[in-house]
């Protein structure tokens, strides 16, 4: 068995060459699991840089015997686009780029941020799964901030839906930053079957707090907290670091257990690479001792819903 690594920077020391995760015959049924977040500061519109530094990253984690690798929200192109979104959108199908990511894939798994032109003329912030040399699911964003320092409803298509997808790992969900401060959101991959939820941010600090953090920090870990521990699910954030436009990117990406427990944070404001094992089997554990699954009432809340939603008046 793995060694367990600490909570902290990613400082843990891999394996010996002659400790392997073990592969059951069945898809979905690795047990441990080494994960890997890059906190990485994007270069804005510059998709070649980019791409080279996801590949430095990716090398890294191979080295350090990583299953999956994280990278924040739009990691290819960087966050304040505004009229540069259509120059660096892609189609995942057809770009050499998610060839070299595909073919890396057969390796590590990977979650990529980026523009997706969907349709001509139609752009998403979007968050790709590869694994075994395909693209699993994409996921659009579907609460777009604009407000404040926030703009993307201008320059983004609004994502439709939240989806549990079947991976090496169990089943898994992605949400995009302010997704995830919609706990109604974390329910639907809840209720779906996800067993990880995986969110990417581009996260900025506002407000000083303790130990150089960010106030704004602490709101995205007490979400992680009471979503992996009342999900009993493993709760994977990695944010991005950096400046942009005006905007400082608070870092701090994390990782909490079934029971709620954060294992594994990076930096808060600096860039880091974050190094954590998981074992998947507490998650079994974890919903025999609470078993918010097995109670849990999908059926009710809809009907509950559709009579909210019959009532809306203009």
């Amino acid at each position: 068995m793995r060694k367990r690594a600490s909570v902290g920077r990613g400082k843990s020391v891999p394996p010996p060459s002659w400790l392997y995760l073990k592969w059951s015959m069945n898809y979905g049924n690795f047990s441990l699991v080494r994960i890997a977040l890059a906190q990485i500061s994007p270069h804005l519109g510059d998709l070649r840089r980019n791409l080279d530094l996801h590949f430095h990253y990716i090398e890294k984690a191979k080295k350090k015997r990583a299953d999956l690798l994280v990278f924040p929200e739009l990691s290819l192109t960087g966050y304040t686009l505004m009229d540069m979104v259509a120059e660096v959108a892609l189609v995942p199908g057809k770009e050499t780029i998610f060839r070299k990511f595909k073919a890396a894939s057969q390796e590590i798994s990977l979650v990529i941020g980026f523009v997706e032109e969907l349709e001509k003329g139609l752009f998403y912030n979007s968050a790709a799964f590869l694994s075994g040399g395909k693209i699993l699911h994409v996921h659009r964003k579907v609460f777009l901030p604009t407000f404040g320092m926030f703009d993307e409803a201008r320059f983004f298509a609004q994502g439709k839906n939240f989806h549990a997808f079947p991976t090496p790992y169990g089943k898994a969900g992605m949400m995009i930053c302010r997704d995830f401060l919609s706990y109604g959101a974390s329910y639907l991959l809840f209720t779906g079957g996800a067993e990880i939820i995986i969110v990417l941010s581009a996260a900025p600090g506002r407000g000083m707090a303790q130990e150089e953090a960010y106030e704004t920090s602490h709101m995205w870990e007490l979400m992680g907290e009471a979503v992996s521990r009342f999900s009993t699910v493993f709760l994977i954030y990695c944010n991005r670091v950096g400046f942009e436009d005006g905007k400082h990117f608070a870092g701090g990406s994390f990782i909490f257990d079934p029971s709620g427990k954060m294992v594994a944070r990076a930096s808060y404001v600096d860039q880091d690479f974050l190094l954590q094992d998981i074992n998947t089997d507490e998650i079994r554990q974890g919903r025999k001792k609470w078993p918010y699954k097995r109670d849990d009432k999908p059926e009710v809340i809809l009907e509950a819903l559709k009579r909210i939603v019959s009532k809306y008046e203009d």
